[in-house]
């Protein structure tokens, strides 16, 4: 019905703008159409579509109704003038046509958008208020009396003004998202109010934007979420604000060089034009902070909350620098919670939920950024819902495309915050694990092995003059137990700094390791003593698994230094890493001894089969 309705209302239109054409061009115009023509072509295909997607919703069916009124409207109005030479005879349809009009989108309308609801039912005597006063409207034009016409027109104009007003109290009740919606509709109005205030020879604008009212209905209803909107919302009213404030100055200053210079017009029109320009930068400016004051409140300005901003990540460590900006976005957003999600942890100020499974009943997030510092994606900041205090300015595109830069730096100084303490903990557990195992060592071995050696020289002391045969027995076993401690020694020394290093170089030492020749350029002598010991571990652990796992039959390994790495390859040709693999001690040990110098010790498939380690060790 909708779209048959929308089409029967596009056919007649059509047919008006044939008959338009056969009448005398109007002067307040130069388009072959009026801008009850746009109406009744604009209104109801968009209600049509919002039937089609919502057809319980009554905004919609008003939409199609209103604009078939506007079509018949001017269309039994412009055949009446063509055949009779004015519209009196066709007053009756014209009337009516005109009166639905009026009920359908300068009452109703207004009275159930966007919902399709009243705000309650005493407004119900705003929709009899029209009816009576169309209702004494026919009366006075059926009796001839236009004494009650007059009275009528005025009772149809105030029930219109209650119904717009009606829209300022539904906004100061309505939630978030219901004021989003209304401010659409806030977006398109400008565009046909300003021709309609100015009038004249203006007025035929109002063709080509009265369209933008029931889209943005359509818009409003159907899309309500798109976040664009608060600053589609500020650049509209800024614009009419500027349109309006720089016409009425320019009018003033013509009329005030009228006035002195009524002998040169033509300088007072250069004149007020020069005046205008001056001032139109400021008054930009001065509109676009009362704009964003109006709609965000004093902190919801981008710029007054990026130096609430700068001032507490200056003063605070990382950690509490987060939580100090997620603690003026909460507030200069108006939502009820921001949080931050930096390597599965997150930070939270007020109420708002990581994911589905979040405790506490914390509401989801409305909006999810990816926080990016220098192209590395560093986590997540996540806008919860807005509250009621005041249109929120947590969706506009222009605060969320300001602040995001600082709550990306936040998040990257907490992130190397938390790698260096957990460097600094690795290392820590790292060494009394060393001190832990050379007092096992220590005590265990070398200990009782020197405690032993000492019983037997105390035995090898008493049984030299009465037994000589086991005094040689016992110093051939003392003998023994010194190459022992010497061995435990040495494997102690081993375990600190491999002796071949020192002995060989690092790549004597590999070659030795390998068995094999390997591959080398650069100077890799004077290397410091960490890197080296890292890099032999990591060969050393790399030779150990393609033997062990990966059943390899050739084995190559190269070290490169340059001006600030030194690369470690080994490259083999066995069976590769299997599609579940999983990081084992070995595999970690070599990460962590290259996180330890600050490189890196990737494990991947080689290009030409096999496995390959590469590690890059900072000098």
């Amino acid at each position: 019905m909708a779209i048959g309705i929308a089409t029967v209302a596009v056919v007649l239109e059509l047919i008006d703008i044939w008959v338009t054409a056969q009448l005398p061009q109007p002067s307040y115009t130069p388009l072959p159409f009026a801008p009850e023509d746009m109406a009744g072509t604009a209104f109801p295909v968009f209600g049509a579509i919002l039937v089609y997607s919502r057809p319980r919703l009554v905004i919609g069916w008003l939409l199609c109704v209103g604009g078939l009124s506007a079509a018949a409207n001017i269309l039994s109005a412009n055949v009446f003038q063509l055949v009779y030479g004015s519209a009196v005879h066709g007053r009756v349809i014209v009337n009516l046509t005109w009166q639905i009009l009026e009920l359908t989108l300068g009452v109703l309308l207004p009275l159930l958008y966007p919902v399709g609801s009243l705000l309650s039912k005493r407004w119900r005597w705003v929709v009899w208020l029209a009816v009576t006063g169309m209702a004494l409207d026919w009366a006075g034009m059926a009796l001839g009396h236009k004494g009650l016409r007059d009275p009528a027109h005025w009772m149809v104009a105030s029930a219109m003004a209650l119904a717009f007003a009606s829209l300022v109290v539904r906004w100061k009740r309505g939630d978030a998202v219901e004021r989003r919606q209304l401010l659409w509709l806030l977006v398109a109005l400008p565009g046909l109010l300003v021709p309609w205030i100015v009038g004249g020879q203006v007025w035929w604008i109002a063709s080509l934007t009265i369209p933008f009212v029931p889209a943005a209905i359509a818009v409003a209803v159907l899309r309500y979420r798109l976040f664009g909107i608060d600053t589609l919302i500020s650049r509209a009213l800024v614009g009419t604000g500027l349109a309006i404030v720089i016409m009425g100055v320019y009018v003033a200053v013509s009329a005030a060089a009228s006035v002195f210079l009524s002998e040169v017009d033509r300088v007072a029109g250069v004149a007020a034009a020069v005046f205008a320009g001056a001032f139109f930068q400021p008054m930009r400016r001065g509109l676009q902070r009362g704009v964003d004051r109006l709609l965000y409140g004093s902190t919801g300005v981008p710029s007054a909350l990026a130096r609430r901003l700068r001032n507490r990540l200056q003063h605070a460590d990382p950690l509490h620098g987060l939580l100090a900006t997620l603690d003026v976005l909460r507030e200069g957003l108006s939502v009820t919670g921001v949080a931050v999600e930096v390597d599965g942890t997150v930070t939270t100020s007020g109420a708002v939920a990581a994911g589905p499974d979040a405790a506490g009943g914390a509401p989801p997030a409305a909006k999810t950024i990816a926080l990016v510092w220098h192209g590395e994606p560093v986590g997540r900041l996540l806008i919860g819902p807005t509250d009621r205090r005041r249109f929120p300015a947590a969706h506009d595109e222009r605060v969320i495309a300001t602040l995001t830069p600082y709550i990306a730096d936040a998040a990257h100084a907490l992130r190397l915050t938390a790698a260096l303490q957990r460097s600094r903990e690795r290392i820590l557990t790292a060494r009394e694990e060393e001190r832990r195992r050379l007092r096992r060592d220590l005590h265990d071995g070398l200990g009782q092995s020197l405690t032993g050696m000492a019983m037997s020289i105390n035995a090898a002391r008493l049984t030299m003059r009465t037994s000589p045969e086991e005094t040689d027995r016992l110093l051939a076993e003392l003998r023994a137990g010194m190459d022992a401690v010497s061995g435990d020694i040495r494997q102690l020394v081993y375990g600190l700094r491999p002796p071949a290093l020192d002995e060989l170089g690092l790549a004597g030492a590999v070659e030795e390791l390998a068995r094999a020749p390997i591959e080398s350029s650069g100077d890799l002598d004077g290397l410091p003593a960490a890197v080296e010991v890292a890099a032999y571990r990591i060969v050393q652990e790399a030779l150990t698994n393609a033997r062990k796992h990966a059943r390899a039959s050739r084995i190559t390994i190269s070290l490169r230094r340059d001006d600030r790495f030194l690369r470690v390859s080994v490259a083999d040709d066995g069976v590769g890493l299997p599609p579940d693999v999983r990081p084992g001690v070995g595999l970690g040990s070599m990460r962590e001894r290259a996180a330890e110098l600050g490189g890196t010790c990737v494990v991947r498939e080689a290009e030409e089969g096999g496995t390959l380690v590469h590690a890059e060790l900072p000098l």
